[in-house]
């Protein structure tokens, strides 16, 4: 019987029908590719700490350490590490996506759920007479829930219900920034933008007027009440993610946002524009390390931003300007910020290497131990009321170590409790808005080199 060679099919393979390529494994976690951001979480993570530290006063406890704050604050240099690693993260997660709806979607799931429950629980937990919220918040609760939902109390002329919560007013209006660019194609000028608010800051300085819009009770109302309307109306409009309507949004949360930092400072304008000159610094290194901005203009951009923000400290933050900075010298605002470039930019240069697992891992939760460390100092020192004080090295050793260990597990418990399921759910929303309301094909704009994964919120002082 002669043997007849059937002929291949698509369902039947033959010699000559290529194989499949192999299946990629997944890399293990401590390899190289999963450890490429580990900088940035240890970054995190020691502005996490600066911050915890310098608001618990640790430098206060340590004997003959009392001058440094003079010379630098740990605060401050917390806050603009914080900013430089947004601004390197952030734009490069919204044009890794090419979709403003997802990116807006999953910034808003990350941010809220932790903001919320720690401000709830302050209110909860400690009695009036040691709370930490603000007072404002007691005396005008709508107002201040409204201008703290928006998370622009800072800039709408409205205390921050947790002190802490001024540097996520900064966080939100860089979102709006990147927004607008990205959707009007300009997200690639990070160099010139930078190298802008750099220059405003250094020649304008104490100009810009802080407060000129919120002058009075009735103006601040209304000023919340126009900001809320302008907000909602861009997130409906980028919900549809209709090409035309994103626009449409996207650029009025920028057109309020410079608004907002013009005419409405909650600090002298040196500060404001320096940080956002910051943040799109950090976006410019991100652009330098990827092969999408020459070396020279990157570095010239880096250099004017960091000689900017020394020179701004020495010029202006001084006098009665120090009650607006919340620094006590001029020395403490520059050296501060030129210790988190020079800490960012060595982090950087040896982003190849590994980092210590416990302080990558830090990072991770840095965003809850921001929101956290301020409300449990406060619960601290409302229970050792009742107790006498406590004295000597050894003390104050065991203090700090106990509220550092109580923080770190209380900012774990919210991490894994708190942030992972809302940023689960924040996917699922993405997911099922994209099946009820399909979004045309993102664009993805940064395919030359990966993206980094979904960045945390930054924390402040």
């Amino acid at each position: 019987m002669k043997l007849v060679k059937r002929p291949s099919t698509p369902n039947s393979p033959s010699r000559s029908t290529p194989k499949p390529p192999p299946r990629s494994t997944p890399k293990p976690p401590d390899s190289p590719a999963a450890s490429r951001l580990g900088w940035l979480d240890a970054l995190r993570g020691i502005a996490a700490l600066a911050v915890a530290m310098h608001h618990f006063g640790l430098l206060d406890k340590i004997p003959h350490a009392g001058w440094v704050p003079q010379y630098l604050d740990l605060g401050f240099f917390g806050v603009m590490l914080f900013f430089l690693v947004s601004g390197y993260i952030i734009p490069a997660s919204l044009e890794r996506r090419g979709d403003v709806r997802a990116f807006w979607t999953g910034r808003l799931f990350r941010i809220y759920p932790a903001v919320a429950v720690a401000v709830a629980a302050s209110l909860l937990v400690l009695p009036r007479s040691g709370q930490i919220v603000q007072g404002f918040a007691f005396d005008h609760p709508a107002l201040s829930l409204a201008a703290n939902g928006l998370l622009l109390q800072d800039l709408l002329g409205v205390p921050s219900a947790l002190g802490v919560m001024w540097s996520l007013t900064y966080e939100m209006v860089f979102y709006y920034f990147v927004s607008a660019l990205f959707v009007r194609g300009w997200h690639r000028n990070s160099a010139p933008i930078a190298v802008g608010f750099a220059s405003v800051a250094l020649v304008l300085g104490t100009w810009l007027p802080v407060g000129g819009l919120s002058v009075d009770p009735a103006a601040t109302r209304h000023l919340v009440a126009a900001g809320g309307i302008v907000v909602l109306m861009a997130l409906a409009c980028i919900a549809t993610a209709r090409p035309d309507l994103t626009r449409w949004g996207a650029s009025l949360l920028g057109g309020l946002g410079l608004v907002l930092i013009t005419l409405n400072n909650r600090t002298f304008g040196f500060e404001t524009m320096l940080i956002f000159a910051t943040m799109f610094a950090g976006t410019v290194l991100y652009r330098l390390e990827h092969g999408r901005l020459d070396r020279l203009p990157a570095l010239l951009c880096c250099a004017f931003v960091i000689v900017t923000g020394v020179t701004v400290g020495y010029l202006y933050n001084r006098d009665t300007v120090l009650w607006h900075t919340w620094t006590p010298s001029w020395q403490a605002f520059s050296y501060a910020y030129l210790a988190a470039w020079a800490l960012f930019a060595g982090a950087m240069l040896l982003r190849r290497r590994r980092f210590p697992r416990w302080l990558s891992g830090l990072g991770t939760i840095s965003f809850s131990v921001y929101l956290l460390h301020g409300p449990l100092m406060f619960l601290l020192g409302w229970k050792l009321q009742s107790f006498p004080p406590i004295v000597g090295l050894e003390g104050q050793a065991a203090l700090t170590l106990g509220y550092l260990g109580a923080l770190v597990v209380l900012a774990y418990l919210s991490y894994r409790l708190i942030e992972i399921p809302f940023q689960n759910l924040g996917r699922r929303a993405v997911r099922a808005m994209n099946r009820r309301f399909p979004a045309p094909a993102p664009t993805p704009l940064a395919t030359a080199a990966p993206g980094p994964r979904e960045p945390e919120p930054t924390g402040g002082a």
